[in-house]
């Protein structure tokens, strides 16, 4: 898989350059159409604009449909690009509409947040919320490049830049303890965005090439996702006044997975209070109640590590290191939701 780091106005230009594809179709929300696409549509050749609504509550099939019409209303054909512009939303939904139309068009992927430049743009994975539950539909296809600059950070609000620090919390724990020393040991605001960066794709990126369908490894890059990934689905139900966004959701995530590290016997006491030190120190505590945890419980059944009713978790089993097909029951769920209600 081709990432390339580096001003866009080399990368996009350089990948186009010996390129003939029949159309382009360029894919954005809101925001990525008023801060970034000005950045972009100058690199770019004739092209197709397809705005869509910002937030997770639009990645969506009724969202899908408004895309692929907009293909077909074209005539595009399968030697067209598309070109995902924006974070992680746009690049899993994109992909997946680019990979489905037609069985599948090229597309390249332009991360625009931290979230989506660490991790979502990287590793093939695509797809669509369904009835509440995260990237329930959806397929492994690899875009052609992912192009990746850091100037688009300067666009991003605080809490999308610390949403994505998450992720890169989160390879730190399960792949590299000695940068987990590193960037706990400094304030957020401290923390060198261009390097971890560029830290986060390489750990990714190998884990992917290792196991690029999750059938076994890849699945450690979920540490904090089994109930994270609940918690966000749960306040997205609740409606956008309540919404939480990925990263704050997989704070939780860590918090509790580290926890239920701990009861296993699995990390020590003294990292799991760094990982709690440190994650409430950015993240602050979300406003959990006792009488939310079965709906959120509820949630953990649809999770895709699942094999029949067992729920099972990517957890640590020390600094730097992590096991996955971890069996935990609804208890232990429990336990680790009301350990994080205090």
């Amino acid at each position: 898989m081709s990432v390339k780091i580096g001003p866009i106005a080399e990368t996009l230009p350089a990948f186009l350059a010996d390129k003939d594809y029949s159309q382009v179709i360029v894919l954005v929300d809101k925001n990525t159409k008023k801060h970034c696409y000005p950045l972009v549509k100058g690199l770019l050749p004739k092209h197709i604009l397809v705005k869509i609504k910002s937030g997770e509550a639009h990645k969506t099939l009724n969202t899908c449909q408004k895309i692929w019409q907009t293909m077909t209303d074209a005539n595009m054909d399968r030697h067209a690009l598309m070109v995902d512009l924006g974070g992680g939303v746009i690049g899993d939904m994109g992909g997946f509409c680019a990979a489905t139309y037609k069985r599948g068009i090229d597309f390249i992927q332009i991360p625009t947040t931290l979230l989506a430049q660490v991790d979502a743009s990287v590793g093939g994975k695509l797809g669509i919320d369904f009835n509440g539950f995260k990237n329930h539909i959806g397929v492994f296809q690899l875009p052609q490049t992912v192009l990746i600059d850091s100037v688009f950070l300067k666009t991003l609000p605080f809490e999308e830049l610390r949403s994505g620090f998450a992720e890169i919390t989160k390879h730190c724990l399960i792949q590299d303890a000695k940068k987990w020393e590193e960037i706990s040991g400094l304030d957020f605001e401290e923390q060198n965005f261009d390097d971890l960066i560029e830290h986060s794709i390489e750990i990714k990126k190998k884990v992917v090439a290792a196991d690029p369908t999750e059938k076994g490894l890849r699945k450690i890059l979920n540490f904090g996702h089994t109930l994270g990934h609940a918690v966000e689905s749960y306040f997205l139900e609740k409606g956008s006044k309540h919404r939480l966004l990925h990263g704050e959701a997989i704070a939780v995530g860590m918090i509790c997975e580290a926890f239920l590290s701990l009861e296993r016997g699995m990390i020590d006491q003294r990292l799991f209070d760094e990982i709690e030190e440190f994650v409430f120190s950015v993240y602050g505590k979300v406003k959990l109640k006792p009488e939310y945890i079965p709906a959120i419980l509820k949630h953990t059944l649809q999770d895709k590590k699942n094999r029949g009713s067992k729920v099972r978790f990517s957890l640590l089993d020390g600094r730097g290191s992590c096991a996955f097909d971890v069996i935990c029951n609804k208890e232990e769920m429990k336990r680790a939701l009301l350990y994080y209600v205090g």
